[in-house]
């Protein structure tokens, strides 16, 4: 039989004591460059996002850096170490950048890891918060899309 989570219901000293170093390691000088780089990138088709990922692209060391780092702090929630919603409250980029690859996500599982983006699917799936924040983030990212590119 599963063993139960003793996860509270809400957040404690400990979760925000984590939220708050995840903040922290957002703000280091080669991790904010590479946030920069990545909040500027918008895949109009999948050929963005299959170009992004080969080591040869100008963005690739940013995409790896940020991506995996996302995908590691929604892995806290996925896994019970911290509140979902709490977490989606205070991650929205990472959701923002989820709602950008979203449209190409079972090209990009297909073509190159079938587990990719998991705990930012289950997160944007599973918390509240974070559903309301994905439908304001989807409607952004259709928004980018509308106007011509740069």
């Amino acid at each position: 039989m599963a063993k139960k989570s003793r996860r509270p219901d809400r957040p404690v000293h400990a979760d925000a004591e984590l939220v708050l170093r995840l903040y922290d390691l957002r703000r280091e000088a080669v991790m904010r460059e590479s946030r920069n780089t990545i909040a500027t990138w918008l895949p109009r088709s999948y050929e963005d996002v299959r170009a992004i990922v080969q080591p040869a692209h100008p963005a690739n060391a940013a995409w790896r850096q940020v991506s995996s780092y996302f995908e590691m702090a929604f892995g806290f929630a996925r896994h019970g170490i911290v509140p979902a919603d709490f977490l989606a409250e205070n991650t929205g980029e990472g959701l923002f950048l989820f709602a950008k690859l979203e449209p190409h996500l079972a090209a990009f599982r297909k073509e190159f890891s079938p587990l990719a983006f998991r705990n930012a699917e289950w997160l944007a799936r599973k918390s509240p918060e974070a559903r309301e924040r994905m439908k304001l983030f989807r409607k952004r990212v259709a928004a980018m899309l509308a106007q011509p590119a740069s």
